[in-house]
């Protein structure tokens, strides 16, 4: 096998021992290769500290990427000579940094938000429900299995979010009975899995190790699994994913299309709209960082900077 091919596996294997998801995975490898061409294709044994620091300047000054994605790539660095390489950078703090835009969040109003669910119907829109009657990220609304969703207690219980950190959020009362169909139909697939022999759904490494039966057990079946089985790229087996995102991105998209909202509509803006829509109604900020999953009120903040009426209550010399 050649070098190169050794290199990525044991990358690779060291970014699934830590449990990271697959689109880490993709992001860190991914910036490894650019770290390695961008310096004329050296092994990054033979670099250090320097040529960290010089490539993401180049990123900064020269490709003028986001202060986010800088972040992004300083942190697959760190991970490949810390956690591969074994290898300690010392400090390279000292490099330009992108500049962090403030931006402000696109925010649907209620009107819009029917309007929007109005073009929609299906899977989609019970996801597109979910995204904003629960404030759900994308990836979290695909990745729901059955076990997460407590319809009696009317909560959502969410473990696999950005920054591992899990957290409960409110189950819509208006989605509940869409709902029930779509466990009922999850379920009928599922059954359908096990009768036909398939391989069980995808777990994480940890309890894939301590009960690894469960990748096949009812409560760790997809909420909303895909209609076909795919290629599973760590573990090499066919077998049933959830529902892909991009199929609810551009549901999203032609329903805002065809309700003639002129704005850039992605799932995204549903969880702005649910946190923008609580914060106008009264409800505490601090209890709406809890249901965002914000490690910070800071961040939660960004919202009162697109409320309808802002936190003084403000109005316009004209009106």
């Amino acid at each position: 096998m050649p070098p190169v091919r050794r290199f990525e596996d044991e990358f690779r294997t060291a970014v699934r021992v830590r449990g990271f998801s697959m689109e880490t995975e993709k992001a860190y490898w991914m910036w490894t290769r650019q770290f390695i061409l961008h310096h004329g294709k050296r092994h990054p044994r033979e670099m250090g500290a320097g040529e960290v620091r010089e490539f993401l300047e180049h990123l900064a000054v020269g490709r003028n990427v986001s202060a986010s994605t800088q972040a992004q790539a300083l942190n697959a660095l760190s991970f490949l000579y810390k956690s591969v390489l074994g290898i300690e950078l010392g400090d390279f703090s000292q490099f330009a940094r992108a500049k962090r835009a403030r931006k402000v969040p696109v925010v649907l109003g209620v009107e819009e938000i029917h309007a929007l669910l109005k073009n929609l119907d299906g899977t989609a829109l019970l996801m597109a429900q979910l995204l904003y009657g629960a404030g759900l990220r994308l990836m979290e609304c695909v990745r729901l299995r059955v076990k997460d969703v407590d319809v009696s207690r009317g909560v959502i219980t969410l473990q696999d979010t950005k920054g591992g950190h899990g957290r409960v959020t409110m189950l819509p009362v208006a989605v509940k009975g869409a709902l029930q169909l779509q466990l009922a139909k999850a379920k009928k697939q599922w059954e359908t899995d096990r009768a036909e022999g398939q391989p069980g759904v995808h777990l994480p490494d940890a309890h894939a190790r301590k009960f690894p039966d469960a990748d096949k057990s009812w409560p760790w079946f997809w909420l909303f699994p895909s209609p076909a089985v795919s290629l599973d790229p760590r573990s090499g087996l066919t077998r049933r994913h959830h529902v892909f995102e991009d199929s609810l991105q551009r549901a999203v998209k032609l329903a805002a299309q065809r309700a003639g909202i002129p704005k850039v509509v992605t799932p995204h803006v549903l969880r702005h709209s649910f946190a923008t829509h609580l914060l106008e109604n009264g409800t505490d900020i601090r209890t709406v960082q809890e249901l965002l999953g914000h490690r910070d009120v800071a961040t939660t903040m960004i919202y009162t900077h697109v409320m309808k009426v802002p936190g003084l209550g403000v109005r316009s010399p004209l009106d």
